[in-house]
């Protein structure tokens, strides 16, 4: 029998604040702007109700490449809300920005001591 293996891992992808022409994209909080607007879309939905945190959803993260503003955006979010990664993807499209699949290494063991 055939052992199961785990479905592969979502894509991710960084929308970096930077023109194809290499002009850094304004204003300097469009990272935090863009992922704010994603916040909802999480591992089981919105959470609300007393003792809620405001935070960014897992699946658009804003983060820097560099000294570079960027959007961390997972693939999975295309899953779940296909309209929010149109949404991202159109901003990035509509405003020129970079767009890059990012290459995640796959896990390796680390050597045996001895």
């Amino acid at each position: 029998m055939k052992p199961l293996t785990p479905p592969p891992k979502p894509r991710e992808f960084v929308v970096q604040g930077l023109t194809k022409e290499g002009r850094t994209f304004r204003p300097s909080d469009w990272a935090e702007r863009l992922a704010g607007a994603m916040s909802c879309f999480r591992p089981g939905g919105t959470v609300g109700g007393p003792g809620a945190r405001i935070g960014y959803s897992p699946y658009c993260v804003p983060t820097s490449v560099g000294s570079v503003k960027a959007v961390l955006i997972s693939e999975a979010l295309k899953e779940i809300e296909p309209m929010a990664w149109d949404f991202v993807m159109n901003f990035a499209r509509d405003n020129d920005l970079q767009v890059a699949e990012v290459c995640v290494l796959p896990d390796v063991p680390p050597p045996a001591k001895g």
